[in-house]
Formats: structure tokens, C-alpha cells, sequence
């Protein structure tokens, strides 16, 4: 019997992660994966204004004059999301095909977003078979929460997410799930991060079992 092949994930990194750096951090997740799926990593195009030997990166900013963003204020501005609309969009038509899209934090947001805009037809952003969107929220500032709250997102999600998150509290991840008719949720006890241990591996790979093959 053949092989299944890995189901082919993109997965956006969080505000002030470089691709490294969030490649890194999801270290245990990847040996979770191993064999089930295979991730390519993004980080945002923008950098960001931490120590320049982390290469921080950003999605988008808040404010006009700042490299600052704020998930739970709405902002001035949303400086920078015409080029990380466009930064994905090349990463989906170039790295692709994917079978799904993985977020965390802001990149959580933007995947929501983006699968929002493909639903909406717009043709640079296909629709993924999947999603798994980690601290995520619904992305705050005009033209950013209309699309995602004006309809459902009709796919399967997974949504994972920390009871102690203090950057993106739970309620925020609960309001973006209630967007996905047939959501996941997996919660856990810690705060802001991607939870791999035993539990959670068993609850990524139950979700992705469904698309194998």
C-alpha cells in the first residue's frame, strides 16, 4: 500500500517572530506533525523594532509613526497590510499548492482574513481545505473585521487556544471561532504560544486525519 503523502501547511508566524525564530519556537509541534504534515513558515514583511539580531518581523502596524500594534485597540491605521496581503498571496501561488493554512497570534488574524477575502473572490487567496488558527483574533480597524464577521467561513478550523493568554484572552479567540459554523476548540491551561504536548498532538492529529489521503 502506498505512502500518504504529508498534507501541506503554510503557516503564518506571529507579530515580532522572524521565520527562524517562529520556526524554532514551533519546534515541538513540527515532531508532533512529523510525517502527517509539513510546514512552510512565514513571517511578515515588515520589520519590526526589536534587538535587529532577532529580525523581527510584522504583519501590520497600528499606529502611522510607530512599528507598534495593539490586537485588543482599534487602531489609527493598519500600516503595512497591503504588502503582507500580497506577501502571502505570492507564497501561496509560488510554495503552493497548500492543503491548509496554520496562524498564530496576528498571523492567525490575517489567515482569517485571507481566507475571508478567497471567499469573497478574490482569486489570489484559494480557499484551504483546512485551517488551525492559534490565539487568534478578529483583526480590529476598517476594512479588517467586516469581512470575517459579515458571513460565516465555510471550512473546517481548528481553534487553539490558552486559558492565561494575556496578550489574545480567550474571548477573543471564542469570537473568531464563532465565525467557522462547526469550529474546534482546543483549549489549555497556559498563556500565549503553541501547545505540542501529548494531549494537544493527539487533538492536531485527529483534526488533520480527516484530510489525509
Amino acid at each position: 500500500m502506498a505512502s500518504r503523502q504529508p498534507l501541506r501547511v503554510l503557516c503564518l508566524a506571529g507579530f515580532r517572530q522572524s521565520e527562524r525564530g517562529f520556526r524554532e519556537k514551533t519546534g515541538a509541534l513540527r515532531k508532533a506533525l512529523r510525517g502527517r504534515a509539513e510546514r512552510v513558515c512565514l513571517s511578515g514583511p515588515h520589520p519590526g523594532s526589536c534587538p535587529p539580531e532577532e529580525q523581527p518581523r510584522g504583519w501590520w502596524f497600528s499606529e502611522e509613526e510607530a512599528d507598534v500594534f495593539s490586537a485588543l485597540e482599534e487602531p489609527t491605521v493598519c500600516r503595512g497590510l497591503e504588502e503582507s496581503l500580497e506577501t502571502v498571496a505570492q507564497a501561496l501561488s509560488k510554495l503552493g499548492p497548500f492543503d491548509g493554512l496554520l496562524g498564530f497570534s496576528q498571523g492567525a488574524a490575517l489567515a482569517a482574513l485571507v481566507c475571508a477575502l478567497g471567499q469573497a473572490g478574490d482569486l489570489r487567496f484559494p480557499l484551504p481545505r483546512f485551517i488551525i488558527l492559534v490565539s487568534g483574533f478578529c483583526p480590529r480597524g476598517h476594512g479588517l473585521k467586516e469581512p470575517i464577521l459579515q458571513s460565516n467561513l465555510s471550512m473546517p478550523s481548528l481553534h487553539v487556544f490558552g486559558d492565561t493568554d494575556r496578550v489574545i484572552p480567550s474571548q477573543e479567540s471564542v469570537q473568531l471561532a464563532n465565525q467557522f459554523p462547526g469550529a474546534i476548540t482546543l483549549t489549555h491551561s497556559g498563556g500565549h504560544f503553541i501547545p505540542a504536548a501529548a494531549s494537544q498532538r493527539q487533538a492536531y492529529l485527529k483534526f488533520l486525519d480527516q484530510f489525509a489521503g
